[in-house]
């Protein structure tokens, strides 16, 4: 009994120390060595601290800026990236960040990011990016006008009983830009996409609380967050919501209801899934993906884009004048066309400023795949 005993502990001691070396190794060493050899390169940032990197330090920069009340101003990267604008003042436009234990080479020069695409030169790689671009030019887009004059008609309609009312049109262009997606790009109806949106705009709200959060990997083993129990069933619910539309499509044309998948996105994308050649079929997780990516992404970017839009035509009057006597000297009172839309240059000016000024998308991530 005594041995065995002596065995235990000595086992259990051997456990401790290898799991200890582990930690020291991973969460202090390495990190160590990465900040080094990249200083040595001339790339230095905010110091790693063991397990949580930078995270805390970049949570309370956020805590700070987002509990003073802000001007009516453009300047709103102090604002919407306070650690980046910190950053970037101290140890310049390109720096190390960590965050965990994880190192992030954060680069703001616009000399240095190449070209944001991703490039591949495999035969299915080029066939992925032909369709997306297929989906998205402009002859295809021309057939989407009409179900998003329907859209428009219908939320116009809906303000009309509003007006003089205080109204959120963020919200408003949500539902807007929602509908208008599950309309062209998936020939899905409105409470389809709806639905998918709103498990969508959940998982990205658990991801954003928890981005900065440190992780001890070996400690996920043992037990599991609430959040991440939630975002696993949230990402098995999407998925099988993208799974009933494109089900429902491949129905109708097995039953003859439908001669094809049709030409919208989704339909593109069944085509190469069902394509006879293996080497340029694509998957059908892919097809999830993009169709995820594609609700949420094109769905949040369209949107926040309209609501600056309209808030800088609501706080620039004169533009806001010249923008409605172009529409009206184009279109009348007709309803959009391509061909007007091509002639609009005032609007066109307006879109880009838009951009310029409050980009949807704030940064790209890349994650390197091999050591090199």
């Amino acid at each position: 009994m005594g041995n065995l005993l002596i065995l235990f502990i000595a086992s259990l001691g051997l456990c401790l120390f290898v799991a200890l070396l582990y930690v020291l190794y991973n969460y202090w060493w390495v990190p160590h060595r990465v900040q080094f050899i990249m200083s040595s390169q001339g790339i230095r940032g905010p110091p790693y601290e063991f397990i949580h990197g930078n995270n805390k330090q970049i949570l309370q920069m956020q805590k700070e800026a987002y509990s003073k009340p802000m001007a009516l101003t453009h300047d709103i990267f102090p604002r919407v990236l306070p650690h980046v604008y910190s950053y970037i003042k101290k140890y310049g436009k390109n720096y190390l960040s960590w965050n965990g234990v994880q190192a992030q080479l954060v680069i703001t020069d616009p000399e240095l990011q190449g070209d944001s695409l991703v490039t591949s030169e495999s035969e299915k790689r080029a066939r992925q990016r032909k369709l997306a671009n297929y989906a998205f030019h402009g002859e295809s887009l021309k057939n989407m006008i009409p179900a998003i004059i329907a859209s428009v008609e219908t939320m116009l309609e809906k303000w009309k009983g509003k007006e003089g009312k205080e109204m959120e049109v963020f919200q408003e262009f949500r539902l807007l830009t929602s509908e208008m997606i599950s309309r062209t790009a998936f020939s899905s109806s409105y409470l389809e996409g709806e639905k998918i949106f709103d498990m969508l705009m959940k998982l990205s709200a658990i991801t954003g609380r928890n981005m900065y959060k440190a992780k001890i990997l070996f400690i996920g083993k043992f037990w599991e967050p609430a959040d991440e129990i939630e975002s696993d069933k949230l990402a098995k619910m999407i998925h099988d919501s993208v799974m009933k539309i494109v089900k429902q499509k491949e129905e109708k044309v097995m039953t003859r209801e439908a001669d094809n998948f049709g030409r919208d996105f989704l339909g593109l994308l069944l085509n190469a899934y069902h394509d006879p050649d293996e080497k340029i079929r694509l998957s059908i997780q892919y097809v999830v993906g993009e169709c995820k990516s594609s609700y949420f992404a094109g769905q949040k970017t369209t949107n926040s884009l309209l609501a600056w839009t309209i808030l800088l035509l609501a706080i620039n009057a004169d533009w806001q004048d010249k923008a409605r006597a172009e529409v009206i000297e184009v279109f009348g009172n007709q309803n959009p066309n391509s061909q007007g839309i091509a002639k609009l240059k005032i609007i066109t000016m307006i879109i880009n400023e838009t951009l310029q000024l409050y980009p949807p998308v704030h940064g790209v991530v890349r994650k390197v795949e091999r050591e090199v």
